[in-house]
């Protein structure tokens, strides 16, 4: 098993797991319904950016 040679320091700590916190989602609206849906994604009602994609 590895044993680092030195001790990983706060600041060293940190920097190296700024990269994992979470991040949030971007919403659109529909132009279509007004119902909020991730971005670069077809709505439940088939709409993608005003043109009507999926015919229901």
């Amino acid at each position: 098993m590895a044993v680092s040679p030195r001790r990983v320091s706060k600041s060293r700590k940190g920097m190296r797991n700024s990269h994992s916190a979470l991040k949030t989602t971007s919403l659109v609206v529909c132009h279509n319904c007004s119902r909020h849906i991730k971005s670069h994604s077809v709505c439940e009602c088939g709409y993608y950016k005003g043109r009507q994609i999926i015919k229901k």
